[in-house]
């Protein structure tokens, strides 16, 4: 990520988040990494928005970031599991005003008539809490992706890329693998 940032790489922190229903339906669409430690790689999101209910079927994903200036991706799979309410509400806090109403404001996911409903919705949120503390949606919060595989690509000339691959082992520790490009 460093390395990324350094490059000038647009939104370093953009990453696919691919999920799929309990009948393995598959869909994706890309989405902010807020952070990442021994515990996993988090996000956040509406809990009933498409990946939402997707995560509650099916609470496993993979992940990948991808830095083209650097050439490099990292792909990563395992499951899922909410983030704590003090972690998504200390998240939330510190987004901008504006993205904490359209968090409010949006039925993500969902048919509406036009964009207006929403312009009109971050409107009335907006007078309802002037001077005061937007409050954390009960249907709005942060997942963890718990990762079970990372796998680190490399570009390569002649398409001999570096892929290297961590596997999560049971007694703890990782499996550490090189693969064919």
């Amino acid at each position: 990520m460093k390395d990324a940032i350094a490059a000038g790489e647009i939104l370093p922190e953009a990453m696919t988040l691919a999920t799929s229903t309990r009948a393995g339906e598959p869909s994706a669409r890309m989405v902010l990494l807020r952070g990442f430690d021994e515990r996993g790689f988090g996000f956040f999101t509406n809990y009933v928005s498409q990946k939402g209910h997707e995560l509650a079927e099916n609470p496993r994903a993979a992940l990948v970031v991808y830095w083209p200036k650097l050439g490099r991706q990292v792909r990563i799979s395992g499951a899922v599991s909410r983030q704590s309410t003090e972690e998504s509400t200390t998240y939330f806090h510190n987004r901008p005003l504006a993205s904490q109403l359209s968090a409010w404001a949006s039925p993500q996911s969902e048919v509406i008539r036009d964009r207006l409903v929403l312009e009109d919705a971050v409107a009335a949120l907006a007078a309802r809490y002037h001077g005061a503390p937007v409050p954390l949606p009960q249907n709005w919060g942060g997942y963890r992706v718990i990762p079970q595989t990372i796998e680190f690509w490399l570009h390569r000339d002649n398409r001999l890329h570096d892929r290297i691959r961590y596997t999560r082992q049971a007694g703890g520790g990782w499996r550490i693998e090189r693969l064919a490009p």
